[in-house]
């Protein structure tokens, strides 16, 4: 034979146990002793007793955390969980989901039981819980209409939000039939156009509201389309209505100030928005106000008449310095001609001519030299003023 280790055998005995779906899934009767719950982890180890043997058992912070009540030593409990080995001291053990008080009885095992396998179906997800409507338009009440549960929600409604309409269906909220009674009444508001349903009573034992714990109920609520707020007037425990409802609440009245607003509330709400949308048209039409102004410029400065104007004044303009500067070219044209007149004069053959001097002409030549006359040649002389003709009689 192989050998093997004391951890494999601790290891192959844990395999077994976990193997056996008997001892995963089981509920174990008994008297607790030796219970200390661990400061710091938060974890509970005890034993469970009878009067022939006893067992260990353990159960982590999570599950200690849902109690509902202080386990303590010579309380008789049903505890559920599953056995396994703890390997280190190769001993077995129960380790504990939750702790049921025996005194509770057979129906509180099977509360338990039908929490546990709606929890593990999703019907108390949260990720199922659907927000309440900010305004409904109709309410619906389930619950008996003789009861005071429903004189407290017209109460709070007729107070709080008069503006909606109320929709009561009697239903038996107690005794036999009362888990399809209820459930009719879900459905029957539903299918009356209710925005949001109030499913519950008034206080009372746990008996009286043992309706409110069937798994029919649960499945109602949880399938209903439209909100449901369970009522059921009690405060220390949840039934399996308030787990599968979209939202729970201690008392009808409380159930019924959740489902409606207060209408002063609205009020308010809504007079900050008339004055949050009157500041942001104010502000629109300041806006508004300038830019029209900027683009009525932008016209006023591009429109054909006001061009115009710019044009005949630039026109006005261009014409009074064109003018300044042809003036101011002919001064100085006239300047420039003056001068050059003068310079001329000064250089006029006249000039010479008006002191004595005179000039003379073969033909139409200026005579330069005698070298080009003869004796005999007739010659034009031109005095200052006037002239003659001449004939040659010698030259030199």
């Amino acid at each position: 034979m192989p050998v093997v280790t004391v951890t494999q055998v601790n290891r192959y005995i844990g395999s077994k146990l976990k193997g056996d779906r008997i001892l995963q899934g089981i509920m174990v009767k008994g008297e607790i002793s030796n219970f200390v719950r661990h400061f710091r982890s938060g974890h509970c180890y005890f034993s469970l007793k009878d009067s022939e043997s006893s067992l260990k058992a353990v159960m982590f912070a999570g599950a200690a955390s849902r109690l509902r009540f202080l386990p303590e030593d010579g309380m008789s409990v049903v505890v559920s969980g599953s056995i396994s080995v703890f390997e280190r001291d190769g001993a077995y053990q129960l380790y504990a989901n939750d702790i049921i008080p025996e005194g509770a009885g057979k129906a509180s095992v099977e509360l338990e039981q039908l929490k546990r396998r709606l929890e593990k179906e999703g019907i108390f997800s949260e990720e199922h819980k659907r927000p309440l409507p900010h305004m409904p338009k109709k309410i619906g009440a389930v619950t008996s209409l003789s009861g005071a549960a429903v004189r407290d929600i017209i109460n709070v409604l007729t107070r709080r939000y008069p503006l909606c309409e109320l929709y009561a269906v009697n239903a038996l909220v107690q005794g036999e039939g009362a888990p399809e009674s209820i459930c009719r009444g879900i459905l029957r508001a539903e299918q009356a156009g209710c925005d949001v349903i109030i499913v519950g009573r008034g206080g009372g034992s746990a008996e009286d509201l043992s309706a409110f714990n069937s798994e029919q109920v649960a499945r109602t609520v949880y399938g209903c389309k439209v909100p449901v707020i369970s009522a059921v007037g009690h405060e220390v425990d949840f039934t399996v209505c308030d787990l599968a409802a979209d939202m729970r609440a201690p008392t009808p009245s409380a159930a019924a100030e959740l489902a409606a607003p207060e209408i002063g509330t609205l009020r308010e709400t809504i007079e900050q928005y008339v004055r949050r949308a009157e500041k942001a048209v104010k502000s629109l039409y300041g806006r508004s106000a300038e830019r029209f102004t900027a683009v009525s410029a932008r016209l006023t400065a591009q429109s054909p008449a006001n061009r115009l104007v710019l044009t005949e004044k630039n026109l006005d303009r261009c014409e009074e310095r064109l003018g300044a500067a042809l003036e101011k070219l002919m001064d100085r044209r006239g300047a420039e001609l003056s001068e050059k007149m003068a310079r001329l004069e000064a250089l006029s053959p006249l000039k010479v001519m008006a002191r004595g001097y005179s000039l003379v002409y073969s033909g139409d030549e200026l005579v330069r030299s005698s070298e080009t006359l003869s004796a005999g040649d007739t010659v034009t002389l031109r005095f200052d003023s006037g002239g003659a003709e001449a004939q040659l009689t010698k030259k030199w």
